[in-house]
């Protein structure tokens, strides 16, 4: 087996020991940053995506994957940098004004990053105007709005109102999702794109980044 396959199946299984020590010696052999980013980690993580969209994984088991994920790109990220792989597009998420519920926020972090895209998290409980301020700062091309109690949905509205009146709505999508959230809703408040699970929601905000 190579050792692109090696670190990919220890990510996935979540050894994140292997998976650090491995990618060390993949640098050691050769291969390049890119190389394992792409061919081994977010290849391995497409992989966790797609089992979890079909039930055949469970949310511990992506945490696991996604944290494996996340000590092999510590050991290459100098040399990404170095190297001058951008990342596919800048997402930012956080849980809505009220609502302190981060398990499936983290979640969709996790699969974002696993699609090679950068990720500025701002938590739970975020202020209309911080979704809106980073998004202008750090030139996103994706809001991620999370909720999962009906009394904060509402404030899913305010930011797309706050996002129109700062002049940026034509410029970034707004993803939204959370256990109340529908299609409908979505609909009804102008949002550009609801997702059932994280795995497709990752799908969506890298489709919106590649436009």
């Amino acid at each position: 087996m190579s050792i692109i396959c090696e670190i990919s199946e220890k990510m996935q299984a979540g050894k994140a020991k292997d998976v650090k020590l491995l990618v060390a010696q993949a640098l050691e052999e050769g291969h390049s940053a890119k190389e394992i980013l792409e061919d081994a980690l977010l290849a391995g993580m497409s992989v966790v995506g797609e089992k979890f969209k079909n039930n055949e994984v469970y949310v511990p088991e992506v945490l696991v994957a996604a944290r494996a994920m996340k000590k092999g790109v510590e050991v290459i990220k100098p040399l990404l940098v170095s190297d001058e792989v951008k990342p596919s597009g800048k997402v930012v998420i956080g849980t809505v004004a009220g609502d302190m519920h981060d398990i499936g926020k983290n979640l969709v972090a996790m699969m974002l990053e696993g699609k090679g895209l950068e990720v500025i998290d701002l938590g739970v409980d975020v202020a209309v105007e911080d979704f809106v301020k980073t998004a202008i700062e750090e030139d996103c091309k994706v809001i991620c709005l999370s909720a999962l109690l009906t009394t904060t949905m509402g404030v899913m509205k305010d930011v797309i109102t706050a996002c129109e009146e700062a002049g940026i709505r034509d410029k970034v999508k707004i993803m939204i999702g959370g256990a109340p959230i529908t299609q409908a809703f979505c609909d009804e408040i102008g949002a550009d794109c609801f997702t059932p699970d994280a795995a497709t929601a990752a799908d969506a905000a890298l489709e919106f980044c590649k436009e």
